[in-house]
């Protein structure tokens, strides 16, 4: 059984290098420095603040969980929907031939943790409504992990700013005990506003586009454990292949066209 790997999401990768390039850009162009940005004490406030908040928000499963997911914010499985019905097919066509039972030790060695489970269950001979039901409760509870594990991204990205307001109001407290020096406040009160930036800008470049991306990414895993779900069903019902076939395509091509759909709203 070939191994499924995971590969760069392009998107994300370069979403993040254009947002830095064009914001670190336009602050050269307008005459400014990196020096200007590059305040390591608004960072600690904003970060070490906005982290704080959102731990005391979430509870610390659902906390951690959410950041072992950002792992598919930068990265995608390189096995598609094609890929996973060519093996269903596969499947399909020895079980015919040879009887379900013969799929015993192909299920033993498959990845995908879901395949795996639903093809052991058939295997098995678990009644068919019985085994739809077990899948479909853990299709159900990996889509609400999914959405608590992005909402901790929300909750930090709705924090963030806040949090940047807070360490610029501190900034303005320390100028104003410098008023004598005219020089000296010009410079603390253009420092104090860098944690407002911090905050603003860790929260709408990153904080909730990858809250968006984990919500994304998580649809795509339910559609693909549904069409492996509706696969192992034809499994066992004994459907031809080529039935199971085209059964499993709508999902494909309603892929297809969910992206189609939103390129041609971007060109628009």
């Amino acid at each position: 059984m070939a191994k499924v790997g995971r590969k760069p999401d392009l998107a994300s990768v370069i979403g993040v290098i254009l947002a830095a390039v064009a914001i670190v850009g336009g602050l050269l162009l307008e005459g400014g420095a990196i020096s200007d940005i590059a305040q390591h004490t608004a960072a600690i406030i904003v970060l070490g603040g906005t982290i704080g908040a959102t731990m005391l928000n979430s509870p610390m499963p659902i906390f951690l969980g959410a950041f072992r997911r950002l792992a598919c914010v930068f990265q995608e499985h390189t096995e598609g929907p094609d890929a996973i019905i060519d093996k269903l097919i596969d499947f399909a066509t020895k079980a015919r031939k040879q009887g379900i039972v013969s799929l015993e030790q192909e299920a033993a060695e498959i990845e995908d943790p879901f395949l795996r489970k639903a093809l052991t269950l058939a295997v098995d001979g678990t009644d068919l409504q019985e085994l739809r039901k077990m899948m479909e409760l853990e299709i159900e509870i990996h889509e609400h992990e999914a959405e608590a594990e992005a909402k901790v991204f929300e909750q930090a990205g709705g924090y963030a700013p806040t949090v940047g307001i807070l360490g610029a109001v501190m900034g303005l407290i320390q100028v104003m005990k410098n008023l004598a020096n005219i020089d000296a406040v010009g410079h603390g009160i253009a420092v104090s506003f860098v944690a407002t930036v911090y905050g603003v800008g860790i929260a709408n470049l990153f904080f909730l586009p990858a809250a968006g991306k984990i919500k994304a990414r998580a649809q795509e895993e339910i559609r693909m454990k549904e069409m492996t779900l509706e696969g192992i069903t034809g499994i066992v019902e004994g459907l031809n292949p080529k039935l199971i076939r085209w059964k499993l395509e709508a999902y494909s091509h309603g892929r297809k066209a969910a992206k189609q759909s939103a390129a041609a709203k971007v060109e628009a």
